[in-house]
């Protein structure tokens, strides 16, 4: 019997910009990693960062449950361990060191540990599991209960030192595909309650669930550390069971899953929509898509009869050149057509933006800005072009990078190659874009009197701020205007 702590780094007090928006998931991946350890017979103890104060309520627990192995398995369902922030990576290293010091061996699984073994078993750990953890974790575990002294070096993916202090690399091992043998995760170790007074305080209570594992797209800048270009599906029957454990155990009002793509195989919608049905328990989503997919006969009508309520898709750029760049695989138009099919349906449209992208000039970051006028999306994410390791994209700009390769937090939106404009530029294109759309939205307009007339009618702290954006918004378009000009003329700045 092997006592096991499992937690992960992701704390959402340090990204202040989530934090303010309080939609907290609980970490998915780490629960279905401590749920395969407790069905092979192992005592499972569970440290969840994402709601802790900071990093010394993992040593708090590393007190009270005395463990003998302690494992970070970060959620892979969280596009934000794929970013690898910096500050999370730290918190990670000072969480390795002190299970060190409390005498457990260490393991770490995730994104920034499979690209960066090397680094982290500088760092504390004793065990760097590569891609997907599950399998190669229970059989990390098997092998320290029976021959703790001998070196794993028979085991599929794992990093260790070897003699001489030399890193052993035994490989990546295939991933899995049979995801309904899979346990559902172990929400019993998680403080449910908590998450749902963090919700409350703004929001409807939302919980996370993963149908697939994975993507086979080949957008050039989407790193791929865990599945590579795999993708594994859950049978829709599968899910609804998990989906009426949470529903009976729990009661979420909304459910957000977690998938890269959801349902990418052709009918996997619609069925998953008739085992709601069926079930009786049919409840509000919300999930990502791409718009070529929702343009399949019958697809966006399925997603409504299944209860979705809002779908994101990844619509990158207003420009098909940077699409094609991007290696994107999606037309400008797919995704005018899909958005226009969701809102016809009442499905709410969510586009994620990045600016940035090698080669962009200001006739592309137009052509972004025109389309989110014209499809009139519910909602945007912005990001600039971020170059992470194993993608084309890196290997195109590797050389341009600087000592500094991860962004701190979520909110950084730091340039860190040398790219069409300046860090300074894109930070007030988001800035812009977005006091741009929130106008739109509430008045249908970004007229100075309109708004500034509706906050006279009714004064509130939302109200004023929107007439505030609608005086400031042509002084900082015109600014945004005059850097763009200013840095094409001298060359962007490093």
């Amino acid at each position: 019997m092997t006592s096991v702590l499992v937690g992960q780094s992701y704390f959402l007090r340090f990204d202040e910009k989530l934090w303010r928006a309080m939609q907290p998931f609980a970490p998915l991946g780490s629960l279905y990693a401590a749920a395969c350890l407790r069905r092979d017979g192992h005592e499972v103890a569970f440290f969840d960062a994402m709601l802790a104060e900071s990093e010394s309520a993992w040593e708090a627990a590393l007190a009270r449950h005395r463990p003998r192995l302690a494992v970070l398995f970060e959620d892979n369902f969280n596009y934000l361990s794929k970013m690898c922030l910096l500050r999370m990576r730290e918190v990670a290293e000072r969480m390795l060191s002190s299970a060190r010091a409390a005498g457990c061996t260490t393991v770490t699984c995730g994104s920034d540990a499979t690209d960066n073994a090397a680094h982290y078993l500088d760092r504390g750990a004793d065990y760097v599991i590569l891609g997907e953890g599950e399998v190669t974790l229970s059989e990390l575990l098997a092998h320290l209960d029976a021959s703790p002294s001998v070196p794993p070096t028979s085991l599929t993916g794992l990093a260790f030192r070897g003699d001489g202090g030399k890193v052993v690399n035994t490989g990546r091992r295939a991933n899995l595909t049979a995801l309904d043998e899979l346990p559902f995760p172990a929400w019993d170790l998680v403080d449910v309650d908590r998450y749902r007074r963090a919700w409350s305080q703004h929001h409807h209570f939302s919980m996370n669930m993963a149908t697939t594992r994975g993507c086979p797209y080949h957008c050039n800048w989407c790193a791929k550390p865990i599945w590579g270009q795999r993708y594994a599906t859950r049978s829709a029957e599968n899910v609804v069971a998990e989906l009426r454990l949470l529903r009976d155990a729990y009661a979420p009002d909304h459910i957000t899953f977690a998938d890269d793509i959801f349902g990418l195989r052709p009918g996997w919608i619609r069925a998953y929509a008739d085992a709601v049905r069926d079930a009786g328990v049919r409840t509000p989503f919300k999930c990502l898509s791409r718009a070529d997919l929702l343009l399949r006969d019958g697809e966006v009508e399925a997603l409504r009869d299944a209860g979705c309520e809002t779908v994101w898709l990844g619509a990158e750029s207003g420009s098909q050149r940077i699409l094609d760049a991007m290696e994107k695989g999606t037309r400008v138009e797919q995704i005018r057509e899909a958005a226009r099919r969701l809102h016809a349906a009442g499905i709410r449209c969510g586009f994620f933006l990045q600016f940035g992208y090698p080669g962009e000039g200001p006739e592309d970051i137009a052509a972004t800005r025109r389309l989110v006028r014209e499809c009139n999306p519910d909602d945007i994410g912005i990001s600039v072009s971020y170059p992470l390791p194993g993608t084309r994209f890196h290997e195109r700009v590797v050389a341009e990078l600087g000592e500094r390769r991860n962004w701190t937090d979520s909110s950084d939106l730091a340039m860190l190659y040398r790219g069409p404009f300046s860090t300074a530029y894109y930070r007030r294109l988001h800035r812009v874009v977005h006091k741009e759309f929130r106008l739109r939205r509430e008045a249908g307009t970004v007229s100075p009197a309109a708004h500034l007339a509706r906050a006279a009618t009714s004064v509130s702290r939302d109200r004023l701020a929107r007439a505030r954006d609608a005086v400031t918004l042509p002084v900082e378009d015109a600014l945004l205007a005059r850097m763009q000009r200013r840095e094409r003329r001298a060359g962007t700045p490093a």
